[in-house]
């Protein structure tokens, strides 16, 4: 029977705070024990996610989407995103005192920050004809500003920055740019940054059905979802951000629903990396 068997589907997730309400069930009982009958989660770096996919060592991740044209054996999985429908605050682009944007040349940039990374050059070259030389450093405002015109953070480091930024002022000089929110100035669209992904064959080794697998991720973020006040006390401590930032984060920044819009927005992104050569050509193949 589906779920029954000794082998389990090996996951590759992600320890920061955004994917904390999709790994909710996995995380706590009762849930989480029933679920450990089918799966095994481990977590990682995003970068990492998407490495482990390509190997084999990991069969489902939440992976950043820009890695999805570099994976033809995983299919993305319907029902769960990390997305924003406006502002995100998690991904930052920090551009030195007065250079525009179509002045960048060199941008520094973590290994966590994949699909972050593409959106930036997608819309630098389509919409500022800006094409920035990449370097890859720790995240790190000073670091990373000191040989390079801008700085790209994502996920905790940014949030983190952006409280800096607003207490006591560091690099408050610099303009702070909203990726999605400036992806969503060019195309009306969300930005979207990662989907679960799951090599298909994976699932049928271990027992599990495309909709039980579909129904157990529903199931866990619809359950974060419930407990956003929960993770609001546990991750405000963890990052020493102030809960109300966590909870506005969680609540109003990220959006985990893959509806039609975030559909539509993935499209968008790959057209435009496409046509700029930022990513090979890619079509979207949901499970």
């Amino acid at each position: 029977m589906p779920g029954h068997t000794s082998e389990r589907l090996r996951v590759a997730a992600i320890s920061f705070l955004n994917p904390a309400p999709l790994l909710w069930n996995f995380e706590h009982d009762p849930v989480a024990q029933e679920l450990r009958s089918r799966y095994d989660v481990r977590y990682t770096l995003p970068s990492q996610c998407a490495a482990q996919l390509a190997s084999g060592e990991a069969d489902l991740g939440l992976i950043p989407i820009a890695a999805l044209p570099t994976l033809p054996q995983v299919r993305a999985v319907p029902g769960c995103v990390i997305a924003s429908q406006h502002a995100v605050r998690s991904i930052q682009l920090v551009v030195r005192p007065g250079l525009a944007l179509a002045e960048i040349r060199t941008l520094a940039a973590d290994a966590a920050s994949r699909s972050s990374i593409a959106y930036v050059r997608v819309l630098l070259q389509q919409f500022y004809d800006s094409r920035p030389v990449h370097h890859e450093l720790p995240a790190d405002v000073p670091t990373m500003l000191q040989d390079n015109d801008a700085a790209l953070l994502i996920g905790d480091p940014a949030l983190l920055a952006l409280q800096a930024r607003d207490t006591n002022g560091s690099f408050a000089d610099c303009t702070w740019i909203d990726v999605a929110t400036l992806w969503r100035q060019h195309t009306a669209l969300p930005w979207v940054a990662a989907v679960w992904a799951v090599r298909p064959e994976a699932l049928q080794r271990c027992g599990v059905s495309a909709d039980t697998l579909v129904a157990d991720l529903c199931a866990s973020r619809d359950a974060g979802l419930r407990h956003t006040e929960d993770l609001v006390r546990a991750w405000a401590p963890r990052l020493a951000l102030p809960e109300q930032t966590v909870r506005t984060y969680l609540s109003e920044n990220i959006h985990y629903t893959l509806d039609s819009d975030c559909l539509r927005a993935m499209d968008m992104l790959y057209a435009l990396a496409e046509s700029t050569g930022v990513l090979p050509t890619y079509r979207l193949q949901l499970l």
